[in-house]
């Protein structure tokens, strides 16, 4: 039996911001939040290319080689299954599967040197979501850690304004969690506390694990007759509970805005402002019909599902889009849950029917729309996985029927369009058999700074912790080329 989703938020409980009913508009956020500062010496202020980042994490882990930098003249054992095919950008090729793409490549560009040192899953999230390729202190692959580094959607969510009251980050469509139940670390607020993890919005039961974009695309990697499988993707029950209007919900405002008065007689810290934000965004989310909309995207018009295609993949980056049109600064949709992406075996056949069909098809759509609505050059998109995969293709024959490739953080392709960026072009190159990177290596502090950047967060901004301490969001300079 399905459960509803939850819209989640540390210190909420799960079901707080979802009904009116259930919060009671008295007793949110009540915690004491340590104000985090943002402030630009002179000389290193950043004007925002963006307004809204979307963020596509790959998790697993995409194969360079077989997706946008194919190796056509390597060995059998390296190249793989797949051709290359031109773009609409003189020079530069990309994977067979990948049509819809290779047609709007004036709209992309790509990466090809970005490098860690880690092969390790757990690390790989860690690293690629944070932005920081050194393990914290005390860093636990099996579950979060109170001394992680913080995600990219937790700094943003933490230094940028919030617009339309609503919060600045989100994550979509669920946690990253593996189908052993080990939640992934990297994801949270780490070391800025619980009460900075960004806003996850989950629209699946999570009883079923399955991978891919589900229901039209689902799949295991190994094939085991007993895997669940998803079914359900549903938005957030926004609805007032019943006997509640909106002249009632008013009433409460007012009542609330007397009790806030009271507050900041009594506390003049950083509590009176969490618990309005708190309170402004479940209102916003309760009153803002085209908010409400924005998560409704199973119900929206046929042509437009079509378009996206209507599995997870698609849903998530037609929510992502209309996320962007409400105004929310980052949000990071992730592109299939239970380390999807990690072709170890049946990689062939799996890429090509199962996960670069509704991939290619979404990400187009998404870009046809940003593009015409003209909000392509006010957002940034930004996608990739974990690591990347080894050049030599492998077989485990005790998992898999047909070969594959393993872990490899030592290079990976990471795809930007938007923001500010100039279509066609590639930063860094790959060495013959796609390993090791050959020129202009670039690490995942470079990304992150490249996110930042776009925000028009300052290179001298710093979050503070409880103890007032600084700590510093920028630990590299932004991918020098894509502007």
């Amino acid at each position: 039996m399905s459960t509803k989703p939850s819209w989640s938020h540390p210190p909420l409980s799960r079901r707080t911001a979802l009904q009116a009913g259930s919060i009671g508009l008295l007793g949110l956020g009540t915690n004491h939040v340590a104000a985090l500062q943002a402030a630009a010496a002179p000389g290193h202020e950043r004007i925002a290319t963006a307004k809204s980042v979307i963020y596509v994490f790959l998790s697993g882990g995409l194969a360079q080689q077989d997706s946008f930098d194919l190796k056509p003249d390597a060995p059998d054992n390296i190249r793989g299954e797949f051709n290359p095919i031109s773009t609409r950008s003189p020079g530069l090729q990309i994977c067979e599967h990948l049509p819809q793409l290779a047609q709007r490549s004036h709209l992309w560009s790509l990466c090809r040197s970005l490098t860690h040192p880690s092969n390790d899953h757990s690390l790989g999230h860690h690293i690629m979501l944070t932005g920081r390729s050194e393990a914290p202190p005390g860093f636990s692959p099996n579950q979060p850690g109170p001394l992680d580094h913080p995600s990219i959607a937790s700094v943003a969510g933490a230094v940028t304004r919030s617009r339309n009251n609503l919060p600045p980050a989100v994550v979509l469509p669920d946690r990253l969690v593996h189908y052993s139940r080990r939640v992934l670390p990297g994801q949270f607020a780490g070391i800025m506390g619980s009460r900075r993890d960004p806003w996850f919005i989950e629209l699946s039961p999570f009883s079923a694990l399955g991978y891919g974009a589900y229901p039209e695309y689902e799949f295991d990697h190994q094939e085991r007759p007993k895997m669940p499988r998803r079914f359900t993707f549903e938005a957030p029950n926004l609805s007032l509970p019943e006997g509640v209007s909106f002249g009632r919900l008013d009433r409460r405002v007012d009542l609330v805005r007397l009790i806030d008065e009271q507050r900041i007689e009594l506390d003049r810290g950083g509590s009176t402002g969490a618990f309005d934000r708190n309170r402004q965004t479940v209102l916003s989310l309760l009153t803002d019909a085209k908010v409400r909309q924005a998560f409704d995207v199973t119900k929206a018009p046929d042509v437009e599902q079509d378009r996206y295609g209507r599995n997870s993949f698609g849903w998530s980056l037609l929510m992502a889009k209309r996320l962007v049109e409400v105004g929310v600064n980052l949000i990071q949709v992730n592109l299939g849950n239970n380390e999807t992406w990690d072709t170890h075996g049946e990689a062939f056949p799996h890429l090509k029917d199962l996960l670069f069909p509704p991939t290619d098809k979404a990400l187009s759509a998404l870009l046809d729309d940003l593009s015409r609505s003209g909000l392509l050059d006010s957002t940034l998109i930004v996608m990739a996985g974990e690591f990347g995969r080894t050049p030599k293709i492998t077989h485990l024959p005790q998992h898999y029927k047909l070969p594959g490739r393993d872990h490899w953080g030592a290079v990976q392709t990471v795809f930007f369009a938007g923001g500010g960026i100039q279509g066609g072009r590639v930063i860094g190159t790959s060495d013959k058999i796609g390993g090791y990177p050959a020129s202009d290596p670039q690490k995942p502090e470079n990304m992150a700074a490249t996110i930042y950047s776009a925000l028009g967060i300052p290179d001298t901004a710093a979050w503070h912790d409880d103890l007032d301490r600084p700590h510093h969001i920028y630990h590299a300079e932004p991918i020098r080329g894509l502007l």
